[in-house]
């Protein structure tokens, strides 16, 4: 690698130049170059930005010669993580300039020149001017600003003035250890909560994120003022650390440093967010490459998330025992003992003596199971916990077939508290992956999607969560139903483990259902479960994306699919169970995104599902019988509002026998109500009901039939920032258009403002009455996520015979406009559109249409079909 600053040449050039400035900013650009070569020639990252801050403090120094007087009263000092000497390549510069106080406004001019001269050289600094008074008093107020003085270093001027300032700064003037440590403790706890306490975000944040660089520097700021250690590895001299747990923090943070160079170098400046936008090249640059199981990005990210979790987990620990030695130091120990193995020490399971492991693996499991039978403990003492990480390697094969072991483990998912609790703190201890090793896989696992915003692990462990709180008293009121089914359950420790093993074969070569329902029943078969059980937790994992791809593509209102979706249950028992994994495995996929929707398609499928099985399978439910059972209900309803008879029955002639058997009574009774109410208007009626039974909000349309109705009124829609989820067309037999919208705000909730309302009514109405003025272009901005994901459009036909319709499957990457694009094809095609499920995951929608030509009849000639394919494609591709 060459040299990145020579001094005496630079030394001379400077003696003879008559540009200074261009020859500070060359030498700085050259600088940057030689050190992003060293970068492409993997030289060690930490020699990389060691060299680069060496290159600041040059020019630095010889900035504040030429602008600055001899013998001056000022100090020239680094801070923050140029203090330390570490800068990447756009890193903030920090100085502070210590001046003594009568000094201060004879220097101002010098120094404004000199900060002045280091902008036009490009290097943008962040800087203070202080006296050392004024110094101490900003660090008795500000934690930020004693950390920045303890890792100051002096670049230029008086050394004496650096030497008092950290002598004034000192734990015996201000900040003592134990009050610098709580407050540290409190800082990285309002830093763990902006990043929603995960060290594994779509989107990380390397620097400040849990797990990243700040984890480590928090560490060494705490070692700096408790022990005045000047380098992490003296806490391995104080028993802090281990030599392996040092190494493990130094592989963790060059891998970090490395990340955060590359970023650096790939945007061109200060970026410390591991966005979407980078995540591919940054891969690509890590050597990576696109596997068939898996993507370079993902196995890219995987290494990051595991590194961070490591981190985050080292760091955890480290700060235990710093709690332990600073703040609990002088508390006189309460001790309690559990077992002969265990005991409890002021409210921290710890080991007996740091044998017990040892001599008796199996007690790896049992602190995990004390720990549930015992809930008034704490948690585990950090000393424990480092005895518990350094005998992982006795969780062998011999280990997993002890009947103590399996028995321990089995006791721990049937405990009726901290089931969640304690899955979570056997994978932070890496105790899980250690028992399972089949989960080791998807530690730390991402998918390269918007739909599954935590790592397979986190979403597992959330899943079991979400089962648990069904169970949960205090909780039975956030999901009535799912609480009551399964307090009918007599072994819930089934549907646990159905979600511990619904995704562990993620990332794997092939089917991951078949391939976890595999591992499930290998499990199930270990641990002595009955032949049923263990079928049932087997089939559970094989179907446990059955129930919610049944819901979000196929029309569960039809009696065709819920007899079919019945028959693939079998049994109640199934049913219970996969609806249970279902609401849970949905909910922690993306917990913002759940909404009364999802919860209404699930729940209606649930019971339209129980109802058939009660009624008996061998006896499909007739047609004809259901829609009487729900026009006499609806008619009954109306009567006693105030509704004749024959208003229902001449406006029920003109609707068709399809109508009823898709609508529920609810919809009826409201649809009856407001097209009597409205039906002397002229134009289109519209109807907004905020809050229905089956989620969502539904925007109900009367008016005349006419061609593009579905593409106007979807356009408006858009442009009004609503989702529609669900759509349904009924054309009457007087020739007017009844159609049902199924809509969201952008976060997922109904349309609860009244003024929200009403402009939507306004909207629609001047739209619908003046449709050829509407654009059917959506200009609305694609989120800057979305813009990463790339969806090949598939377009898919198939034949509904029994409903004398086709279905159309239209897979492509989500768009503004995108329905109204499918309408417009839908009319430049002569295609009739009856009902719409439409499903958005993640960046890529997945729309099912059902459509018939317009003679009412399935779509069969082949040349149409093929004309609607073609229309879609150009809609899509063109936007227009």
């Amino acid at each position: 690698m060459k040299r990145v600053f020579n001094g005496i040449i630079f030394d001379q050039a400077l003696s003879h130049t008559e540009n200074p400035l261009a020859l500070f900013r060359n030498t700085l650009a050259q600088g940057a170059e030689t050190l992003e070569q060293g970068f492409r020639d993997a030289v060690p990252v930490s020699t990389l930005i060691s060299l680069r801050a060496k290159l600041i403090d040059s020019l630095l120094q010889r900035a504040w010669q030429r602008n600055m007087p001899e013998d001056t009263g000022a100090a020239l000092v680094a801070v923050g993580g140029y203090g330390r000497g570490e800068l990447h390549p756009s890193s903030d510069i920090d100085l502070m300039i210590l001046v003594e106080a009568d000094e201060r406004d004879r220097l101002t001019e010098n120094l404004e020149q000199l900060l002045t001269f280091l902008w036009d050289i490009g290097l943008e600094v962040g800087h203070s001017v202080r006296s050392i008074a004024e110094c101490v008093e900003e660090a008795k107020q500000d934690i930020t600003v004693t950390t920045n003085v303890m890792e100051s270093r002096l670049l230029a001027g008086n050394q004496n003035m650096l030497r008092q300032m950290r002598e004034a700064t000192s734990p015996d003037k201000i900040w003592p250890s134990d009050q610098f440590f709580q407050g540290k403790w409190e800082e990285q706890k309002a830093r763990y909560d902006k990043f929603d306490d995960s060290a594994t975000n779509l989107e990380p944040n390397l620097k400040e994120g849990p797990g990243g660089l700040r984890d480590i520097q928090t560490v060494g700021w705490v070692a700096k003022r408790y022990f005045g250690c000047d380098t992490m590895h003296g806490l391995v001299g104080h028993n802090f650390l281990t030599e392996m747990e040092y190494e493990s923090l130094m592989e963790g943070r060059s891998l970090m440093w490395k990340i955060r160079f590359a970023l650096h170098l790939l945007t061109g400046r200060r970026e410390d967010r591991l966005l979407f936008d980078y995540q591919r090249a940054l891969a690509q640059e890590f050597g990576f490459v696109d596997q068939e199981h898996s993507l370079a990005v993902e196995q890219f990210m995987q290494r990051y998330y595991r590194t961070a979790i490591r981190i985050e987990r080292l760091n955890e620990r480290l700060l235990q025992l710093f709690e332990e030695a600073i703040l609990l130091e002088n508390q006189p120990a309460e001790i309690l003992t559990i077992n002969e193995r265990f005991q409890a020490r002021n409210g921290f399971l710890e080991v007996s003596n740091d044998n017990i492991f040892k001599h008796y693996p199996f007690a790896l499991l049992e602190i995990f199971l004390l720990l549930q039978l015992y809930p008034e403990l704490k948690g585990v003492r950090a000393s424990t916990v480092r005895l518990i990480r350094s005998h992982r390697h006795l969780i062998d094969d011999q280990f997993r077939e002890n009947p103590r072991a399996k028995s321990l483990f089995m006791e721990i998912i049937r405990q009726s508290n901290g089931v969640t609790s304690e899955l979570r703190r056997m994978n932070r201890y890496g105790i899980l992956s250690a028992y399972l090793p089949v989960f080791s896989n998807i530690v730390g696992r991402m998918q390269y999607d918007l739909f599954h915003v935590y790592t397979v692990d986190e979403h597992t462990l959330f899943v079991v969560r979400n089962l648990r709180r069904f169970a949960v008293a205090s909780r039975v009121h956030e999901f009535p139903l799912c609480s009551d089914i399964i307090s009918r359950q007599p072994k819930p420790e089934l549907l646990y483990l159905a979600g511990l093993f619904h995704d562990i074969a993620k990332g794997r070569q092939g089917d991951h259902s078949t391939l976890g329902a595999k591992d499930a029943r290998d499990f199930c078969n270990k641990h002595d479960l009955s032949d049923y059980d263990s079928k049932l937790v087997t089939w559970l994992v094989k179907n446990h994306l059955l129930m919610s791809m049944t819901a979000q593509r196929q029309d569960t209102s039809d009696p065709d699919v819920i007899y079919n979706f019945a028959k693939k249950m079998g049994t109640i028992t199934r049913l219970d169970h996969l609806y249970l994994l279902t609401v849970s495995d949905t909910r922690a996929t993306d917990p913002k995104k759940w909404n009364s929707w999802k919860d209404s398609l699930l729940k209606d499928l649930y019971t339209a599902t129980m109802r058939a099985m009660l009624r008996g399978l061998e006896r499909p439910n007739d047609i004809n019988e259901q829609i009487q059972e729900k026009q006499h209900d609806a008619s009954e309803e109306l009567q006693r509002a105030g509704v004749s008879t024959d208003e229902i029955n001449n406006l029920w002639t003109t609707l068709g026998v399809e109508y009823f058997l898709y609508s529920s009574v609810e919809e009826i009774v409201s649809h009856t109500q407001f097209i009597l109410t409205n039906q002397e208007h002229t134009g289109p009626q519209i109807n907004l009901r905020s809050k229905t039974g089956r989620g969502g909000s539904e925007v109900v349309i009367y008016s005349q039939d006419r061609k593009g109705l579905f593409a106007v009124t979807t356009a408006l829609l858009d442009r009004l920032c609503l989702n529609v989820v669900d759509a349904r067309i009924e054309t009457t037999s007087n020739a007017f258009s009844l159609d049902s919208y199924r809509v969201l705000e952008d976060d997922g909730s109904a349309v609860t403002d009244r003024d929200r309302e009403q402009k939507i009514i306004k909207t629609l109405k001047d739209g619908l009455n003046n449709p050829d003025q509407v654009n059917l272009s959506v200009a609305r901005r694609i989120p800057r996520q979305q813009k990463h994901f790339q969806t090949p459009t598939q377009i898919d036909f198939s034949q509904d015979p029994a409903n004398q319709r086709t279905i159309l499957k239209l897979i492509t990457v989500d768009q503004p406009g995108l329905l109204a694009q499918v309408g417009h094809a839908f009319g430049r095609c002569g295609v009739n559109l009856k009902a719409a499920k439409i499903a958005t995951i993640g960046a890529e929608a997945e729309d099912t249409f059902f459509i018939t030509g317009e003679d009412k009849k399935p779509i069969e000639d082949p040349d149409k079909l093929q004309c609607l394919h073609n229309s879609i494609m150009q809609q899509l591709e063109s936007g227009d």
